[in-house]
């Protein structure tokens, strides 16, 4: 099969590998789609550790063409993949937390992904999807579950005050979620007058700049702050920012992947106000029922953030573009 490998930190190319076999458990599935995120940029240059050769990718839709079946998925079916392996024993796992499992991994940075013309997954990691649903798009659903997985652990409400820091994809979709979780007002923030446009007609009640969004939301939200601050940003400067945004009692929960190792926090602050700090990790399989759910009722509007689509043999093109934020670049998927 044809696959783009990662040979190396920056070096990628397109070669013809073996195809891989289906195990007892799994699918083979012929990849129609995929996406590309922040982690594959990150195990690109390096700043995620993994093994060579690998081939990346997480966010995949296809079809399944081998491997056991059953009830629920068979042979012929369009599926979206569910990246995060589990082993299912260890004490997360017992615990209902198999997003945390310890002996566990991803497709795409543990074991070979997407960005392939096959790629093998278990059996309980692929989800039918819905005729309404294209290839296209259903990559972008595993992105929606990590949002989802967040905000469930976060306790968004109807009624509750969102402001979201950070309007790429996953800020996005974060504020489509919480409107239809009922929260109001939902609040985005990011300097990027395109990027608060994309999230006006996706449905935000108010969008910010970065000047002075403490104060303005204080000021939207009768002089108290937000409910519920989602930082979607990544970086650390966000965090004193999120603190300072939300109200005393409220929830500051940290969606971005950092990476730094230090920085300021306003920690009398923390002290202060009583706030709820959350992180979120991945997602886990629960989340992907609701979440094609939610976009196959219309409820989640995935098409207007895919801004460009490229074939999969131009991936390192795709991570250069993704290294470069510029307005009118929002997700890109690949086509295979």
């Amino acid at each position: 099969m044809r696959a783009v490998v990662l040979r190396s930190a920056g070096h990628l190319d397109v070669a013809d590998v073996e195809t891989p076999a289906p195990a007892a458990g799994e699918v083979l599935i012929r990849v129609a789609n995929s996406g590309i995120c922040g982690t594959d940029l990150k195990i690109f240059t390096g700043a995620v550790p993994v093994r060579y050769p690998l081939i990346m990718g997480h966010e995949m839709s296809g079809e399944v063409v081998a491997g056991d079946e059953d009830g629920r998925v068979r042979k012929g079916d369009r599926v979206l993949v569910d990246p995060v392996l589990y082993c299912g024993t260890c004490f997360d796992c017992r615990a209902g937390r198999t997003n945390l499992c310890a002996n566990g991994g991803v497709i795409g940075r543990e074991v070979n992904g997407g960005f392939a013309d096959f790629v093998v997954a278990p059996r309980t990691h692929v989800f039918p999807l819905p005729a309404s649903i294209d290839h296209r798009t259903a990559p972008l659903i595993q992105v929606l579950t990590t949002c989802l997985h967040a905000q469930r652990r976060a306790g968004i409400s109807a009624g509750q005050s969102v402001a979201v820091i950070g309007l790429g994809v996953s800020g996005q979709l974060h504020v489509q979620l919480a409107k239809a979780r009922g929260a109001h007002p939902v609040i985005g923030i990011s300097r990027s007058r395109w990027k608060r446009g994309v999230a006006e007609n996706l449905g935000a009640d108010i969008t910010l700049s970065g000047d002075d969004a403490v104060q303005q939301v204080a000021a939207a939200t009768g002089g108290h702050g937000a409910d519920v601050v989602i930082e979607s940003t990544g970086v650390v400067r966000s965090i004193a920012e999120s603190v300072a945004m939300v109200r005393p009692g409220g929830t500051v929960l940290l969606f971005g992947i950092y990476t730094a190792t230090e920085g300021a926090l306003p920690f009398y602050q923390l002290y202060y106000k009583e706030p709820t700090v959350q992180s979120a990790r991945a997602a886990k399989s629960e989340d992907f029922p609701e979440s094609i759910d939610l976009v196959a009722r219309g409820v989640i509007n995935l098409p207007p953030l895919i801004t460009q689509v490229l074939p999969v043999e131009k991936l390192a093109e795709a991570l250069e573009m993704l290294e470069s934020d510029v307005d009118g670049r929002m997700k890109i998927i690949l086509e295979h």
